[in-house]
């Protein structure tokens, strides 16, 4: 008998095995993500500069 199970404790849970083809594809899309908000945030920092140029 191990010791742990005479106390009760429960074993901890199973590592799963990392899939490196869905971590990949995860990734590209992660970063395809960041690009496409990096690329609108720059129009949107334009806009408000134009919008404050305006406004005065």
């Amino acid at each position: 008998m191990d010791y742990n199970e005479n106390r009760g404790d429960k074993k901890p849970p199973h590592k799963k095995q990392i899939n490196f083809k869905t971590c990949k594809n995860n990734t590209i899309k992660s970063l395809r993500e960041v690009e496409y908000f990096l690329n609108n945030f720059k129009k949107f920092t334009r806009c408000m500069h134009l919008y404050k140029f305006f406004k005065k």
